[in-house]
């Protein structure tokens, strides 16, 4: 928890309990379905949880908002990001059924009544909502071709609805169809761990 509370200091007593909660059952979930690599499992922290919360620093989720996480694996970003906002709807979206069981396993653990698992292709699903986030699941392009649909437009700036992507490495040739369309936003503006040094988020508004 020594990252969690570096980052977010503000938590209350209900989100820490959780988040350590989550710290504590995923390598133990993980055993039977294996979503996260043996090797990552020990830096579960760091590498998933605080990286999927890195949204949080350039984006407040709000009680009327709906989030949907696309190909969310074992949980992430969703997951941390809805026990940071508590009061914001996600809906955590896989086509592989054991990484969907695994999930919802996960939200009776935490008791997270703001999430809900769905098992489904993207292009067969018929969802809307204020953003989309995704981490590591395929191409940028690819990602906005299976949900574009589902993202409503509007939303207060700077920062409207859209679709936001976790990201690292050389980028250059993933974005160069959408030029100027996309924000990039570099995660080691917040946490200095060298993990993000190459780590960026990738905001294209609706």
């Amino acid at each position: 928890m020594d990252l969690i509370r570096k980052y977010f200091p503000h938590l209350s007593q209900l989100q820490e309990t959780r988040f350590q909660k989550l710290m504590e059952i995923m390598p133990l979930l993980n055993e039977k379905v294996n979503v996260i690599s043996r090797k990552d499992i020990g830096s579960l922290e760091e590498k998933h949880i605080l990286h999927s919360l890195s949204i949080a620093k350039k984006f407040q989720f709000e009680s009327n908002h709906k989030i949907i996480d696309v190909g969310t694996g074992g949980g992430f970003p969703g997951i941390p990001l809805a026990i940071l906002f508590p009061e914001t709807h996600f809906i955590l979206v896989d086509s592989i059924e054991k990484k969907i069981g695994l999930v919802n396993e996960v939200l009776r653990h935490l008791e997270l009544a703001n999430v809900e698992g769905i098992r489904g292709r993207m292009e067969n699903l018929d969802l809307k909502a204020d953003y989309v986030v995704s981490r590591a699941v395929t191409s940028f392009s690819r990602i906005l071709q299976w949900t574009s649909n589902f993202i409503l437009p509007g939303g207060p700036p700077p920062l409207p609805n859209g679709l936001i992507s976790l990201k690292g490495g050389d980028l250059t040739e993933e974005l160069k169809p959408f030029k100027n369309q996309v924000e990039q936003f570099p995660i080691s503006t917040w946490f200095e761990e060298s993990f993000f040094s190459t780590k960026m988020i990738v905001y294209l508004k609706k």
